[in-house]
């Protein structure tokens, strides 16, 4: 079943954007920054839509000044469709060449993707084929069924797809880093900083099917795919599956790389201090409560947990 909806609603959008104006632009000042916290905390959305659209004061950092504030400002003044919001920020971030319309979650494809998940939300569906599909944390789908083809698009995040093996039809999965195809296969999806992680638990994929040396994935191999379109077989500290059964389970993974794991379900700012990230963690967490999961790293690993504010978090020696 569908996890409950956690999409902020237009009017939270539209006062992220306002408080992302006023933080940028205003003089800083303790009043100012109480107001946000009260902002931040007055409802279960606000922190979502903040998250979002917060991510834009990275982007803009990277332009004039000037135009930033215009674009921002016309953002916060002009009452218009929430579709309009958005394309004004992106053509913004295109003239920086900064690419934002493809990666940020607010970006056009993924807010009208046929599904999609906030962060900290996984959801289940089932294909008109009969194939189940699961979207993780923050993530975006396309999915299209014609006479002749199955196909799925994944516009963001990670996805796991158990496709129908009674269907004759190809299942053809397009990424940023390329196509493949499976018939019955039972593979993982999950966008990364190089380019894309692939592993399969049942069947085979086909990657790149169109090249001139397609590469032929196996039941029980994890391959990273690079932006370049090269790959290579990797072993994880983690179980890249557990998510799908609600759980994050590593071994001996590094602190520094279990909290960057987490903070992918936790809405807010997540950091582990440099002096403790290089301790190991093992276990097996519940993702449905990333609270708890940090109070037993306190039982299990000599360190702390420091809330400056529910969405501003840090992990530091004890």
């Amino acid at each position: 079943m569908p996890m409950p909806d956690s999409t902020p609603a237009q009017a939270h959008v539209d006062q992220a954007i306002d408080w992302l104006v006023k933080l940028r632009f205003d003089r800083p000042s303790p009043r100012l920054e109480q107001q946000f916290q009260q902002w931040l905390a007055s409802h279960p959305h606000n922190p979502l839509a903040w998250q979002r659209v917060s991510r834009l004061g990275d982007e803009l950092a990277g332009l004039p000044n000037d135009l930033s504030r215009r674009t921002l400002q016309t953002c916060q003044q002009q009452r218009s469709s929430r579709r309009d919001h958005l394309k004004l920020l992106a053509l913004l971030a295109g003239a920086g060449s900064l690419g934002w319309a493809a990666r940020e979650p607010l970006g056009l494809p993924q807010l009208l993707a046929d599904s999609r998940t906030a962060t900290g939300e996984r959801r289940q569906l089932q294909g008109s084929d009969g194939s189940h599909i699961q979207l993780n944390t923050a993530s975006a789908i396309d999915l299209h069924y014609s006479a002749g083809q199955r196909r799925l698009q994944l516009l963001r995040g990670e996805v796991s797809l158990d496709s129908n093996p009674n269907d004759n039809r190809p299942f053809r999965i397009d990424t940023r880093v390329g196509p493949m195809t499976t018939l019955g296969g039972q593979l993982l999806l999950r966008e990364n900083e190089h380019g894309l992680l692939l592993a399969v638990r049942r069947g085979d994929v086909t990657l790149f099917p169109a090249s001139a040396s397609p590469r032929r994935v196996l039941s029980g191999e994890t391959l990273q795919v690079w932006a370049s379109g090269s790959f290579q077989a990797v072993t994880l500290r983690s179980d890249p599956w557990g998510w799908t059964d609600g759980v994050l389970s590593v071994q001996q993974m590094p602190l520094g790389e279990f909290i960057a794991e987490l903070a992918r379900y936790r809405p807010g700012l997540l950091r582990c201090a440099p002096e403790v990230a290089g301790l190991t963690v093992s276990g097996t967490y519940q993702l449905n409560d990333t609270g708890q999961i940090l109070q037993l790293l306190t039982r299990s690993l000599p360190v702390r947990v420091d809330y400056r504010t529910r969405y501003w978090v840090s992990i530091a020696a004890a």
